[in-house]
């Protein structure tokens, strides 16, 4: 696409600026309405009105706005910012606003150039489309016109329009671009592969269905103690360095759901150009296509516009909700709201508003309720099951989980994987804390894990919470007296513990077996920890001494079980050895 092919825009009317403050702008002579679209200056930035008062409008505007003067142009779209849905979504990189990066790098280099638009959904390449409907069928809102291999394992269903209705007059088949007409109804209304939507307006559902299916993601301490189900919401919290990014990206690499939409909002440059570098190489474990068949991804790094920041996640979870009203099973990854909500408070002090505590605007918590709330497990307008499962990392400002954005997470979300700095220090990944975490899901998902895993897993999930627990309440002992003072059933307690969190919470990213590890694995590896911890009580009331029982061969075997590609036979290894290993103790 050339730099000069703009995206064409219909004017509804015209002002000129009379202030400028940074990325907000001040214009008379517009008769705008809220979250409508202006182009601004001479350069025809990209802008949003957020504020009416009389005859000013004031405009939030997504690019940078340096050089900008009183006196010039402002134009009203008379549309709020909306985003194109349509084949091609997946596998591409967006930025806040979905402007196309990989287009735009094509034509102006690594440097974005200020008024340059471009449509998010290419106009030259041409999808086979299978019309799923024939002429005469009534068509309604959020039924399914026809279908586009988007890539290899996703079929991109063509939706009509939700607010659309009527009589299909005419429907074509074959190679089409997204904008050419496939359907056309009795009324005249045109139909095309793509079609439009604002972005802080959530598509509709027929109804909301309860969290009773959890949302697989491969990582043990997340399925097993912390489970977030498909159409729920989590937080993950922590200060610098304690592994949100990585987490989040282990997420979006191994997770079940059949759509991933990762949106980098205000990290740093280097690691959304990790992201960039690495998905693309990366295979699907559950298709063996590559991962970003799957995959959009919007980058906005800390050193873009502040107001795309603030857009970017509008439309993030626009883009999830497209898929979900197709039927699929889709996450969300959102790093991080805290630099979402920093733009927020940027943008409300150059409005003069009020400032709630810590300068943030009065109305955070709204917004990111708003934004949560859009999360779902629902019933299609086209009678399919899908799902949006939002995860939202946290940047609290020196790890302080009292802040408000923390604090107002909280309130909204039903997962909380609290991360850690001192099991970060300690080298404990993922550093999530086991003691202040939680989730709101585990009762809901408790049926689903017994008859799809094992009947034990509920049982063995309180055991190894209850064992954590223990160990934290011995450990105040433990400082004051040492670990020799306690009795020996409580120092057996510390060793299992031990091995809970060694060989089953500790989970190496960058290992190639360990990466993920399904449920099935899961409860092996924590049901040959019980077995241990039974095996244990039981020599212990034969007098074995406590350090005979932690110094048995098996144990040290079964701590390497995890990172072989055979699993099941070394794991059926370590444990016929620990049976020998205890009767010899016992036979003493």
């Amino acid at each position: 696409m050339a730099a000069s092919a703009k995206v064409t825009t219909e004017i509804k009317g015209s002002g000129t600026i009379q202030r400028v403050a940074g990325p907000v702008v001040t214009a008379i002579g517009l008769r705008p309405r809220m979250y409508d679209v202006v182009l601004v200056g001479t350069e025809q930035l990209m802008g949003e009105v957020i504020q009416i008062l009389g005859e000013k409008t004031v405009v939030q505007v997504y690019e940078e706005t340096s050089g900008i003067r009183p006196g010039e142009p402002v134009a009203d779209t008379g549309k709020p910012l909306t985003v194109e849905l349509g084949p091609g979504l997946l596998g591409n990189i967006y930025d806040g606003v979905q402007r196309p990066l990989p287009v735009l790098q094509a034509v102006m280099g690594d440097f974005i150039l200020r008024g340059v638009r471009a449509p998010g959904l290419s106009r030259d390449k041409q999808w086979s489309f299978k019309p799923a409907v024939e002429e005469g069928a009534q068509a309604r809102g959020g039924q399914v016109l026809g279908t586009v291999q988007e890539a290899k394992n996703v079929e991109h269903r063509v939706l009509v329009p939700p607010n659309v209705t009527g009589k299909i007059a005419r429907i074509r088949s074959g190679n089409m671009k997204v904008d050419d007409v496939v359907a056309e109804l009795d009324g005249g209304r045109k139909l095309m592969m793509k079609q439009d939507w604002p972005v802080r307006q959530p598509r509709p559902t027929k109804n909301r269905m309860m969290p009773s299916v959890p949302l697989i993601t491969g990582q043990r301490v997340m399925d097993f103690l912390f489970p977030i189900a498909k159409g729920g919401t989590a937080a993950i919290p922590g200060g610098f360095g304690t592994g949100k990014t990585v987490s989040e990206q282990q997420l979006s690499k191994w997770c079940d759901a059949q759509v991933v939409i990762y949106i980098g909002c205000g990290e740093r440059g280097n690691e959304m150009t990790e992201v960039l570098s690495t998905f693309p190489k990366l295979i699907d474990p559950y298709t063996g296509a590559p991962l970003m068949e799957r995959m959009a991804l919007i980058a906005n790094t800390s050193n873009m516009p502040v107001a795309a920041r603030e857009a970017s996640v509008y439309t993030g979870m626009t883009l999830a909700e497209y898929y979900r009203d197709m039927g699929y099973n889709v996450a969300l990854m959102a790093d991080s709201t805290s630099r979402w909500a920093e733009a927020m408070r940027e943008i409300s002090s150059r409005l003069e508003e009020m400032p709630g505590e810590e300068g943030f605007p009065a109305y955070l918590s709204a917004r990111l309720s708003e934004f949560y709330e859009r999360a779902g497990r629902v019933t299609t307008l086209n009678d399919r099951e899908g799902s949006v499962s939002v995860v939202g990392a946290v940047s609290p400002s020196g790890g302080d989980f009292s802040e408000p954005v923390t604090q107002g997470t909280l309130r909204i979300v039903k997962v909380f994987w609290a991360l850690d700095t001192a099991l970060r220090a300690r080298r404990h990944f993922p550093a999530i804390n086991w003691l202040t975490s939680y989730s709101l899901y585990g009762p809901a998902l408790e049926n689903w894990f017994r008859t799809q895993v094992n009947e034990e897993w509920p049982k063995l999930r309180q055991w190894a919470q209850r064992t954590l627990q223990e160990e934290a309440e011995l450990e105040e002992i433990v400082r004051l007296v040492g670990a020799d003072a306690l009795p020996p059933d409580q120092q057996l307690t510390l060793e299992v513990a031990r091995m809970i969190r060694e060989i089953f919470l500790q989970q190496n990213a960058y290992h190639p077996v360990d990466t993920f590890c399904p449920p099935e694995r899961q409860f092996k590896l924590i049901a040959a920890i019980k077995k241990y911890a039974d095996a244990g009580t039981k020599s212990l009331a034969l007098d074995v001494p406590v350090r005979d029982i932690a110094a048995v061969k098996s144990r040290e075997i079964l701590t390497r079980v995890k990172y072989e590609e055979k699993f099941d036979q070394e794991l059926e290894k370590s444990l016929t050895m620990m049976d020998e290993d205890f009767k010899k103790l016992e036979a003493r």
